[in-house]
């Protein structure tokens, strides 16, 4: 049989949650946008911490509200007028909105790439993304460099 001391018995539930000490009037701290944390009373600054993967995910959403391009703008231009000079023997010129919509495109190529290589890890039950996964997705659209 067994003992009905409350030592000897188990109880099941929800274990108490550490409280968090208040802190005094005098040492409260003020939170900028930057994610620092600033005491009132002066001292040393110390950089609020997040959990591995919340900055990634506020990136993420941040960027997904957004409409601007993501790569800069003179580092694509040179690209470009670097590609174009194979394929002309003098330097072509272009207009600024041609290579913006030739920005646009680039861009949205490349997200959908990545989105397919991260089903491609996700079906390999992963959450990294390996070079693998790019090249079995432009292996099965078909690309040919």
């Amino acid at each position: 049989m067994r003992d009905n001391n409350s030592s000897a018995i188990r109880r099941k539930g929800k274990t108490p949650q550490r409280r968090m000490p208040q802190p005094s009037s005098e040492s409260k701290q003020l939170l900028d946008q930057s994610g620092i944390t600033v005491p009132s009373s002066g001292g040393a600054l110390k950089k609020k911490r997040f959990r591995p993967g919340t900055k990634a995910l506020m990136e993420i959403r941040r960027y997904q509200k957004s409409t601007e391009l993501l790569l800069r703008k003179a580092p694509f231009m040179r690209l470009v007028k670097e590609v174009s000079q194979c394929f002309s023997r003098e330097p072509l010129r272009w207009q600024v909105y041609a290579l913006m919509a030739l920005q646009e495109a680039a861009e949205a190529f490349l997200v959908l790439l990545m989105s397919d290589a991260n089903l491609c890890a996700l079906h390999a039950k992963r959450v990294t993304l390996y070079s693998r996964d790019l090249q079995l997705v432009r292996r099965i659209r078909g690309c040919t460099n």
